[in-house]
């Protein structure tokens, strides 16, 4: 299959290239630098020039393909509404061109703030898309979805390896200026994390199967208290990890205070039946462990 991927330069996408030139696939990643072209040629695949914000460069991607993972996000949460409004519209084009075929989009969203109290479920339905949470990737693939595309969604939780690990990068960036490891009262909220090897895995399988309007969790640890995490944190930093209160998480961590006393926690008992995707790579702890501080 002749596959488009969007953010194929990134820490996911750069896998996931791989993953699938491996598997046989062929493809086509966006990129917007001369570096970014170089990467996507060495791993076997081509470059489309262009960004989310270049919508001509998005239809023509899709146009030339069998296939369509989206992975592109801008992480600057100092403009997150407007970067996802983007999202949104990159979505809505790649969606527009696929429309009328049976050729699959997979999008990329996420598992926080889905279930209070328990792990979410692949039949969790996606956040309301509302001020305080702007990020309509979901939305926007399920009004495609209504519309006859084949669009799906993969939920990610916190990607890793040894080099990034999702959210908890910021956590270590912020360790390391303040000199201290914090968690949140007794630090036992959990998050669910993935291997960055296993989850490009996942989005080929979920690429193949080819079945439209399913949600897919590329959860390997269901839940890791984040007191382990601090205190891995603490030890490769070699910091003291210390518990702080709700009240002080705030002025401690900045935007990450709405997710450091919370559980984001996802299940994936159904992804792995329906995908037949087992989850090999090493733990989170393991990582952050064997990182370079």
């Amino acid at each position: 299959m002749r596959v488009f991927v969007t953010g194929a330069t990134g820490f996911i996408g750069s896998a996931l290239v791989k993953e699938l030139v491996g598997a046989g696939h062929q493809v086509l990643g966006l990129t917007r630098s001369d570096e970014g072209a170089q990467a996507l040629t060495a791993a076997g695949a081509e470059a489309q020039r262009g960004d989310l914000g270049d919508l001509e460069s998005l239809r023509s991607g899709a146009a030339e393909s069998e296939g369509v993972i989206h992975l592109a996000f801008r992480h600057d949460w100092s403009k997150f509404a407007e970067n996802c409004e983007l999202d949104q519209r990159a979505i809505e084009t790649l969606g527009f061109v696929l429309e009328g075929s049976d050729r699959p989009l997979l999008v990329t969203g996420g598992l926080a703030t889905l279930a209070q109290g328990r792990a979410a479920t692949e039949d969790d339905p996606p956040v309301p898309v509302s001020a305080s949470y702007p990020r309509a990737s979901e939305a926007a693939a399920a009004a495609l979805a209504e519309r006859g595309v084949n669009a799906s969604v993969v939920r990610l939780p916190q990607v890793h390896n040894t080099v990034k690990q999702g959210l908890i990068t910021y956590m270590i960036a912020v360790a390391r200026e303040k000199g201290v490891s914090r968690y949140v009262g007794e630090g036992l909220n959990r998050w669910s994390a993935v291997h960055v090897l296993d989850a490009a895995r996942l989005y080929r399988l979920a690429l193949e199967r080819r079945v439209a309007g399913v949600r897919y969790h590329a959860v390997a640890e269901e839940g890791v208290p984040l007191r382990e995490i601090a205190e891995a944190i603490g030890r490769g930093l070699k910091v003291p990890a210390v518990s702080l209160s709700a009240e002080e998480a705030a002025a401690h961590f900045g935007f990450l205070a709405r997710f450091v006393e919370r559980d984001l926690r996802g299940s994936s008992a159904k992804t792995r039946k329906e995908l037949g995707w087992n989850p090999t790579g090493p733990g989170l702890i393991a990582d952050l462990e064997n990182m370079r501080y």
